[in-house]
């Protein structure tokens, strides 16, 4: 297949980095098509491990080329550190390209986000305060900056006293607070798009080109099903779309192009920040599963929440990407445990079962998870080699997730190394 997309399947963190950076390895074409630097990969490989926030994980293959798409949002300051980051070590971005018509995260629009989310009080969403949700705001209202304007000489002097004013007006008026210096931002952010001048390219025609030629591209997911804009837990959700059909729009391609949908997810399941979660452990099970599988933001070092593996989420993931397969994570964490539960539907407050995902968060929070007991199993399986070394509950338990889900499993993964990924 020339094309493949990799989505997650739950609330993010579902360990994409490993399954992409094995994929990557293969490619020839890596894309990021949604999100900002409020999603990151951790990868490790030979070279180490490393902390991605914006760029795509095939930097890290000299013969790979990455391109990051229309879809995104990018703030300059955090993108220009990732490069020197990534140069420091000794990996090159010569093969970089940033789709000029990428939105920009302003530092307006940091302080927004912050603000907002203060203001809420209890009732904040839980957003990560890197701006992301108002640079959205902003490219809805046809009133962004993009990634042309930061790097094409002028034109930041040009559009972003008004939106820099504008902002500041609800920064001082609403809020109360100390207006930015726009004249100073203006300066500084012009010199940072002349050093990022070099990666604007309109990353559609790469991409569609690399498909017409036959190349191996890989789109490369960030964030989670639940949390898209549409489809996910709203308002409990990012400002972009992380399904598969947002790469379309992401990029610039058609629909036609996308030849597999991966989904990835964990053997059992976590989110960050609020909104109701049916399977989520309460008890000393949940904290182990946690301290077991480091569950911890990848960039905000924010403690995730635990749960069992509900497979009412996956046959709504299934469903909403067309998943070809699933690759499953971190089943090595689940040792120790003698008994695994798997939720194969919900129970509503006046005791009717439901399989399907809810649409709204109102009837999620009604639903309590109705779970499956399985066995567990206590080997450490850290060091099988092939799917067939698995102990035997290990592989009812796959079997199970398959039959609940309604997708096959072609991968598990039984620890962070990319040798630690089983492929059926």
């Amino acid at each position: 297949m020339p094309s493949k997309v990799v989505v997650g399947v739950q609330w993010g963190d579902e360990g994409k980095g490993k399954v992409i950076d094995i994929l990557a390895s293969r490619s020839d074409v890596v894309v990021r098509s949604q999100g900002g630097n409020n999603a990151g990969h951790t990868v490790e490989n030979d070279g180490g491990v490393y902390k991605l926030r914006l760029i795509p994980s095939g930097i890290l293959y000299p013969q790979v080329e990455c391109f990051i798409g229309c879809g995104t949002v990018i703030d300059p300051k955090s993108l220009l550190e990732e490069i020197r980051e990534m140069q420091a070590r000794g990996i090159s971005c010569e093969n970089l390209r940033i789709d000029t018509r990428a939105h920009m995260v302003m530092p307006w629009h940091l302080q927004l986000d912050a603000l907002s989310e203060d203001a809420r009080g209890e009732g904040d969403i839980g957003t990560t305060r890197r701006g992301i949700g108002p640079c959205y705001m902003d490219k809805a209202e046809r009133t962004g900056l993009r990634f042309y304007d930061l790097i094409t000489p002028g034109e930041l002097a040009k559009k972003a006293p008004l939106p820099g004013k504008l902002k500041n007006d609800i920064i001082t008026k609403v809020y109360g607070k100390p207006a930015l210096d726009v004249d100073a931002i203006i300066a500084e952010y012009a010199q940072i798009g002349e050093e990022l001048r070099k990666y604007g390219a309109d990353v559609s025609v790469l991409t569609y080109n690399a498909y017409r030629e036959g190349k191996e591209i890989l789109f490369e997911g960030a964030q989670g099903t639940l949390l898209d804009l549409d489809v996910g837990t709203y308002p409990f959700v990012t400002s972009s779309n992380p399904i598969s059909g947002g790469v379309c729009t992401g990029t610039g391609i058609g629909p036609t192009m996308i030849d597999q949908v991966i989904g990835v997810s964990k053997a059992y399941t976590t989110r960050v920040g609020k909104g109701p979660f049916p399977t989520e452990l309460f008890d000393g099970i949940g904290s182990e599963i946690r301290e077991k599988g480091h569950e911890y933001g990848t960039n905000t070092g924010r403690p995730r929440r635990v749960g069992w593996f509900d497979a009412v989420i996956l046959r709504h993931a299934v469903r909403v990407n067309g998943l070809t397969c699933l690759a499953v994570n971190k089943l090595d964490t689940l040792s120790g445990f003698d008994t695994l539960k798997i939720c194969t539907a919900y129970k509503r407050k006046d005791g009717s079962l439901i399989k399907e995902f809810p649409p709204t968060f109102e009837e999620l929070e009604e639903c309590t998870a109705v779970l499956e007991d399985m066995s567990g199993f206590g080997e450490d399986i850290s060091g099988c080699k092939n799917f067939a070394d698995l102990p035997e509950a290990c592989k009812r338990y796959i079997a199970r997730l398959e039959e609940v889900c309604g997708c096959p499993i072609r991968m598990v993964g039984v620890g962070p190394a990319r040798s630690q990924n089983l492929e059926r």
